[in-house]
């Protein structure tokens, strides 16, 4: 049950077919496979081997793909970094992973130096030609490599193959173990749901560095052994020509992608032709209820949402048949996985009733790297507390619904507002194109909401009084925001998340009479 053996079967049995399209030129399965065995060739004679940590700070290219692969054959652990991170961010995750290598290319490692230089046991190697003092050449290891090298693949199922670390916009970034059969079990799912299959040409807009580009996008066309046509950037207007041109039949994305999508697809004057598409894919941010509505008006497509966590992958999905999609919803376990929808006692709640989603399955993780005490508050005799808020529609078969994070929820007065209700309304109003609600401190209620949105283009201003008139005639006073700012942007994280913190955080520092 090791991920990258079932990965280069799959490429024994599509050996000239295109596994994977990048800016333009082809990569065929064998090529791919013997480029992942070269890589693993000069991983081991690095030393690398089972259990070494290996990070990877790349932005968007092949060598990535080659990497990941050939770590997971030599039986080490990947550890994906977004291109993004700072010195003291890096600094932070080798040291708390204890990874003995670093790959990366110049400019990053130049970034990062003052904190690498304290950590002795990690070896740098650069993807570029760049020599640069303490840090060694990828291509030039590779060129010294034997070439004859045969992949042992000394892992399996319940060993570790990644170290994927959470956001940590609540705190500090925790590492989750994803194992082997974590990742496998979860593709089988998605190849059974999606029904994915080798006729598939999958449009790859997603980082790679994220568990949804990563163990979702790539791991699942590369086992279906469908194509892959990818870029270094997301650019909204080339991927809408993407589509058409290589007769796509799968993107997956984020909802600000779909956003940006949106916007572009307004300014053209010829729209692309999508009768080759079978579906569109939303995850790793909640769909808003009328970005869902205007993608399907402008394109005739009805986007499928899933559910999934960086502990867990994929938990729950929407079905392959567009009849059964319905906004908000995040559909209904994949196969092998288990909910539960928890109150506060630590008991079921009835259908319809919101509480915390639990989870159990082959796809949840083994829990925190080096955070036992993390680990033990993270389950429950086997289920894994999501921290996510939902409830299971009673008139729907028990689809799942999800109302925000159980950090986000808001007391006021006494009474529970779940923050996605309010946003709902929010964005019913004709101005708005996204919102986000939280919780600020107040002496009276214990918590008030408070809600900052984005208006749509076009759009010179509104007034805070109109929103809150448009929510009172919808909502229940108490759940009405008693503050609305009109912002340009939403904060997010690199893959669409809003980081309600940081809102909370600027609403707190704005003076008060």
């Amino acid at each position: 049950m090791n991920l990258a053996r079932l990965l280069s079967e799959t490429a024994s049995r599509h050996p000239d077919k295109p596994a994977v399209i990048f800016e333009g030129t082809s990569h065929s399965y064998r090529d791919f496979d013997r480029q992942v065995e070269r890589y693993a060739a000069m991983l081991q004679a690095e030393g690398i081997g089972k259990g070494a940590r290996v990070a990877v700070q790349l932005t968007k290219r092949m060598e990535f793909l080659y990497l990941h692969f050939a770590v997971l054959s030599v039986g080490a652990i990947t550890l994906p970094l977004n291109p993004e991170y700072r010195e003291g961010e890096v600094g932070y995750f080798l040291s708390d992973s204890g990874s003995s290598l670093y790959v990366t290319d110049a400019e990053r490692f130049r970034r990062a130096a003052g904190a690498i230089r304290g950590l002795k046991e990690v070896r740098t190697l650069l993807v570029d030609d760049a020599v640069v003092e303490g840090a060694g050449s990828l291509p030039d290891r590779l060129a010294s490599t034997p070439s004859r090298f045969r992949r042992t693949y000394p892992t399996g199922g319940d060993d570790v193959a990644m170290i994927c670390y959470t956001s940590g916009t609540t705190g500090r970034s925790k590492g989750a173990m994803i194992t082997h059969r974590n990742l496998v079990s979860n593709m089988l799912a998605l190849s059974d749901a999606w029904e994915w299959t080798e006729k598939d040409v999958l449009l790859h807009v997603l980082p790679l560095f994220h568990v949804h580009g990563l163990n979702v996008a790539t791991h699942g066309s590369l086992y279906a052994g469908s194509t892959i046509v990818m870029h270094g950037k997301f650019e909204p207007r080339i991927a809408w020509e993407a589509l058409e041109k290589e007769r796509c039949t799968l993107l997956m994305a984020v909802p600000t992608i779909y956003q940006r999508l949106m916007g572009e697809w307004e300014k053209l004057e010829r729209k692309p032709d999508l009768r080759g598409m079978r579906v569109f894919i939303s995850g790793s941010a909640p769909l808003a209820d009328n970005l869902f509505h205007r993608f399907e008006r402008a394109t005739g497509f009805r986007i499928l949402e899933r559910y999934g966590m960086t502990e867990t992958g994929m938990n729950t999905s929407n079905r392959i048949d567009p009849a059964y999609r319905k906004a908000r919803s995040v559909g209904d376990p994949l196969p092998g996985v288990r909910i539960r929808v928890v109150g506060s006692d630590g008991k079921d709640v009835l259908l319809g009733d919101v509480g915390e989603v639990w989870i159990r399955g082959d796809n949840v993780f083994q829990g925190y790297w080096g955070m036992h005490e993390k680990t033990r508050e993270s389950f429950v005799e086997g289920w894994f507390r999501s921290g996510d808020l939902g409830y299971q529609d009673p008139n729907d078969g028990g689809r799942l619904y999800l109302v925000g994070r159980a950090k986000e929820l808001i007391i006021s007065g006494g009474y529970n507002v779940y923050p996605k209700e309010v946003e709902n309304v929010l964005e019913s109003h004709e101005a708005v194109k996204e919102s986000a609600v939280v919780g600020l401190s107040d002496e009276e209620f214990g918590e008030k909401v408070a809600a900052v949105v984005v208006l749509k283009d076009g759009r010179g201003s509104v007034a805070p009084e109109d929103l809150a008139a448009h929510c009172r005639e919808r909502l229940a006073s108490y759940k009405c925001p008693r503050e609305i700012g009109v912002v340009p942007e939403l904060p997010r994280n690199a893959m669409g998340k809003i980081l309600k913190n940081r809102i909370v955080e600027d609403l707190q520092r704005i003076p008060r009479s």
